[in-house]
């Protein structure tokens, strides 16, 4: 199974009042992750623009495991686990420096046709495609 394996570092405004990351800063992440994911897939953004198909999310879960502060750099893993015919379910790891696991998270979307506002089940060549990214 591959994975999608980018860094993020930690910039003041993404600091709350506590002094560690806000927890909306995941969600943030999680969203590059989702278009890095996607773009590994052969959709990167313009494409999926263009395309009468687009990924909606319907849940978003995560946990925290240790705090994050200002100029730590953290390492995110995303992958598939979990592809059905109309949706699929991402998870997220996020690791600091020394690849403890800081926080982990997973994010369920289905695929819609944009023209229709209907659900849109994957063709085969589609499901090949995010297949790749699978953990099996």
């Amino acid at each position: 199974m591959n994975k999608v394996t980018f860094e993020v570092e930690v910039y003041t405004y993404q600091i709350d009042f506590v002094g560690h990351v806000s927890n909306i800063v995941y969600i943030q992440w999680m969203e590059i992750g989702r278009l890095k994911l996607l773009e590994a897939i052969g959709l990167p953004v313009a494409e999926l623009i263009k395309s009468n198909i687009a990924p909606v999310l319907v849940e978003t879960g995560i946990k925290y495991k240790k705090s994050v502060y200002i100029n730590d750099k953290i390492t995110i893993d995303v992958w598939f686990s979990q592809l059905l015919n109309a949706s699929a379910i991402i998870e997220f790891r996020f690791y600091n420096a020394n690849r403890e696991l800081v926080a982990s998270g997973w994010q369920k979307g289905l695929f819609v046709n944009k023209d229709k506002m209907k659900v849109h089940r994957l063709t085969p060549e589609e499901r090949s495609a995010f297949e790749k990214f699978l953990e099996k």
